[in-house]
């Protein structure tokens, strides 16, 4: 009987809620949520989310888009940073400055952005200043 309970509560800790932007539905101004999102609307202003969002085909957001994961089918303008991956499907269209973990896109998908791989960046800093120290020591011992 008290295991059942303490079964319920977990599993509502665990829940992991979505909200949605129904089609026809227009939202101006700053949304905050733990939560993860879908649009089929449309959004002005700012999404910040510690969840994925997903833009539908008849979604469209202008404005800020922060999140850690992220599926494009629909518009976005602005300015988008997925900590992440961004997942941009074929029917997608982003413009702006965009900042990622990880990209994927599907051919077909209009990407016109700025855009900065944030984990890539690092290693291939690493990656070229190891090279030519390595090929130095290795020419020095071959001498």
């Amino acid at each position: 009987m008290f295991t059942d309970n303490k079964n319920s509560k977990s599993n509502l800790n665990s829940f992991s809620q979505q909200n949605t932007i129904a089609q026809g539905t227009t939202f101006n101004g700053d949304l905050i949520s733990e939560g993860d999102f879908r649009i089929e609307g449309a959004i002005s202003g700012s999404l910040t989310t510690s969840g994925k969002v997903v833009i539908g085909k008849t979604g469209t957001v202008d404005g800020l888009l922060v999140c850690k994961n992220a599926d494009v089918e629909g518009k976005f303008k602005g300015t988008l940073t997925v900590s992440d991956t961004l997942s941009l499907r074929a029917s997608a269209e982003v413009e702006g400055e965009v900042q990622i973990g990880k990209l994927a896109v599907e051919p077909g998908a209009t990407f016109n952005a700025n855009c900065l791989m944030k984990g890539s960046v690092k290693e291939l800093k690493n990656e070229t200043l190891a090279t030519p120290s390595q090929n130095i020591s290795k020419a020095g011992q071959s001498a």
